[in-house]
């Protein structure tokens, strides 16, 4: 079971977008095996400074270890999958 957490800020209408693009993903890679926790660095700052968040959007693989994070630009499907270490990069496919 992964455990995923995405940091954004404000419930605007890009960071909704992005949520829901982002749920789609892991819905389509993960199926049921992940959770999914959006938080929202203007209502929870101290979440955001115990997880050392320093710009949004940031997405954090809590779990399995070891938690790894992406932050910015979520638009490369593969990128994401491949630094939140879901799927394995073509170099070590081969």
């Amino acid at each position: 079971m992964y455990e995923i957490r995405i940091y954004i800020s404000g419930h605007t209408l890009k960071s909704t977008r992005l949520v829901e693009d982002f749920r789609k993903l892991l819905d389509e890679e993960l199926k049921e095996l992940y959770s999914l926790e959006v938080i929202d660095i203007i209502e929870n700052p101290q979440l955001a400074e115990e997880s050392m968040i320093l710009a949004t959007p940031t997405v954090e693989k809590a779990s399995p270890l070891p938690t790894r994070k992406i932050i910015g630009d979520l638009s490369d499907k593969e990128r994401i999958l491949f630094g939140l270490g879901i799927i394995a990069g073509k170099e070590e496919e081969k």
